[in-house]
């Protein structure tokens, strides 16, 4: 009788653990999906309204999806700039940003992921990747700009992505601001309690910064922010350990939204002395 009251609890609790480890692993997986990605499709200004000529583009990637993107052309520009944003909004929250590397004499090519803005798709590690390759070429091909007078350029989980798109290319420059090692990392900082290993298995994507960064071989300014809360520094420090040479280490104060504009000026200064440092070396 004894044995059968312990059996029957035995049951229940494996039960009871089995419902909660699916619960947890269907809340990873929500948050995979709703807590990497956060598009939104209002496009709620131009940089017309910024007093910046601009043309509008639409582009098919290498899987057949239509994405949007703005091109605003510098008059003598010194490169073009192809921005990687971050993981919220579209392209009409980056405007002041857009301004800003315009009026150090950088041609600005912003494009929206599949999912943003009026991009056509679903967002995924895999597609993000494809957008910023479709978007390069587009410059290649239909801009007609130099491979070596492309800057690389991505904001947080954007940065991983252009990370991604050196290391693919190896040409030009890369400017990688608040970039994170690995999702893996990043799922530890949230999930402390969880082992590595069952992390890696869950977690369904990897932008993996970290390895790729040592084999990208051209210039590389990589920024952050040491009050950053929702990426901290110490992936910054560990982004620029790691990388090879040439490499320079801009570090500011400020939130990892707030940094760039508490520092506008000094932020916009060393984009521009990067670029003339080593533009010159790039064949």
């Amino acid at each position: 009788m004894i044995a059968t009251v312990f059996q029957k609890f035995i049951f229940q609790a494996l039960i009871l653990f089995s419902l909660l480890a699916l619960f947890f692993l269907l809340y990873v997986k929500y948050f995979e999906k709703k807590g990497i990605y956060y598009p939104t499709s209002e496009i709620i200004t131009t940089p017309k309204s910024d007093g910046l000529d601009y043309q509008e583009i639409y582009l098919l990637t290498g899987d057949g999806v239509k994405l949007n993107a703005w091109f605003i052309e510098a008059e003598k520009p010194l490169a073009t700039l192809l921005f990687c944003h971050g993981n919220a909004g579209n392209i009409s929250h980056r405007v002041d940003i857009i301004k800003m590397f315009h009026n150090v004499g950088l041609s600005v090519f912003i494009f929206d992921y599949r999912g943003y803005g009026r991009s056509q798709g679903k967002p995924s590690e895999r597609g993000l990747y494809e957008d910023a390759l479709s978007s390069y070429k587009y410059l290649l091909q239909e801009k007609e700009v130099p491979p070596q007078r492309i800057v690389i350029y991505g904001k947080s989980i954007g940065a991983n992505v252009a990370i991604n798109l050196a290391f693919q290319v190896k040409n030009g420059l890369l400017i990688s601001d608040s970039a994170f090692t690995s999702a893996l990392d990043m799922g530890k900082q949230l999930f402390p309690f969880l082992p590595r290993f069952f992390l890696k298995y869950i977690l369904g994507v990897r932008f993996d910064a970290l390895s790729k960064i040592k084999e990208v071989t051209i210039p590389k300014l990589i920024i952050h922010s040491k009050d950053d809360e929702i990426i901290p520094f110490k992936y910054g420090e560990r982004l620029f350990a790691q990388a090879l040479p040439p490499k320079e280490f801009y570090v500011l104060d400020g939130s990892h939204n707030e940094a760039v504009f508490l520092h506008y000026k000094e932020y916009a200064f060393t984009v521009r002395r990067f670029i003339e440092k080593y533009l010159k070396d790039q064949k």
